[in-house]
């Protein structure tokens, strides 16, 4: 379907990671659907250290733009999405990243830059929610920050702060693994207080506490299979540690209980049966406080965030939408 309007056609802005942007095939599979569709030529916009995918979204916004759109990995779609907030102007996304954890989400193609691109230039839009995380730090200040997939404290945070930045680059997102693994090592639990929805702050010792907007990570590791991007919630998953085969309990709901029984109606019987809160807790709220006794670094879809005391996790329903092929829906492997 064309979506040109009488006398003026619709023009999209592009903002791209130029380190992680295969910009000539993205130039030319834009190109392509601008034809067939009837668009004007895109804008295209490279972030700087200077100026983010945040700074660069919003300049395109107040360019009057029909969609932005974010190539390259989540930092850049997250710093997208932030500053489409709002805004009423759709967000499309061509991953180009390590992760790709929102893409994963929508059943975006990962590895097919013109099939990425089809639905851009179109009126397929979905409604996503975007978590807002306040990062208290030690030294008194606060600060806002957007979140489209996961944020996290714990042994999460710490591996992605210790990843190597070669052995990510060469592997992708095993990288996370192996600095996982090293960290679990070396590394003790978190001790937190948190509080759900004004509810009294309670203590509780974790391997990881991660609030989550979806649930898919890379692998096809369904990690909050009950998260949903347009539900108006959060969802707050906990790894705790309890006994001596902790890790293999977590790892036995997360991989295989998550993974492979709940495709089917009776593995999902099976997980009721048998069903562990005690390693692996969630809960569900629009609002969610944690707070810790030292500082401890933070992420946010997959990108260190530095140290806090303490966090602040809330959701803004429908703060966007996102361009998307219906037919995605069926790529995403949940439930």
């Amino acid at each position: 379907m064309t979506n040109a309007r009488p006398g003026k056609p619709r023009r999209a802005a592009f903002v791209y990671h130029p380190l992680k942007t295969d910009l000539d095939a993205l130039r030319i599979a834009a190109r392509h659907r601008e034809q067939a569709e009837g668009w004007a030529v895109s804008a295209w916009f490279a972030t700087t250290v200077e100026e983010g995918g945040d700074v660069l979204a919003r300049r395109a916004v107040e360019a009057g733009v029909d969609v932005v759109v974010a190539a390259g990995g989540d930092g850049t779609v997250r710093a997208v999405a932030e500053a489409l907030n709002g805004s009423g102007v759709p967000l499309g996304i061509i991953p180009q990243g390590t992760g790709n954890l929102l893409a994963r989400n929508l059943g975006i193609p990962l590895a097919d830059v013109e099939a990425a691109m089809v639905p851009i230039f179109r009126d397929d839009d979905r409604p996503v929610d975007l978590g807002l995380m306040t990062l208290y730090r030690p030294d008194g200040s606060r600060d806002e920050h957007g979140f489209l997939v996961l944020a996290g404290m714990g042994l999460d945070a710490r591996a992605i702060n210790a990843t190597r930045s070669g052995l990510k680059k060469a592997v992708g997102w095993l990288a996370y693994v192996d600095a996982g693994l090293r960290t679990m090592v070396r590394e003790s639990p978190l001790r937190v207080r948190y509080s759900i929805d004004g509810s009294p702050r309670k203590p509780m010792t974790v391997y990881t506490v991660m609030i989550g907007n979806c649930g898919l990570l890379p692998g096809g590791l369904l990690l909050i299979p009950d998260a949903k991007l347009d539900d108006g919630k959060l969802d707050v998953v906990a790894l705790r540690p309890i006994g001596a085969f902790s890790w293999f309990r977590i790892w036995q709901r997360i991989g295989f209980e998550n993974g492979v029984l709940r495709k089917t109606k009776t593995g999902r019987k099976i997980i009721d049966l048998v069903n562990d809160t005690k390693h692996v807790t969630y809960v569900t709220g629009t609002d969610y406080e944690l707070s810790v006794e030292s500082p401890e670094p933070v992420q946010l879809d997959g990108d260190d965030f530095g140290e806090v005391v303490r966090v602040r996790g809330t959701v803004a329903k429908h703060a966007f939408t996102v361009r998307v092929d219906p037919s995605w829906a069926s790529r995403v492997p949940l439930g």
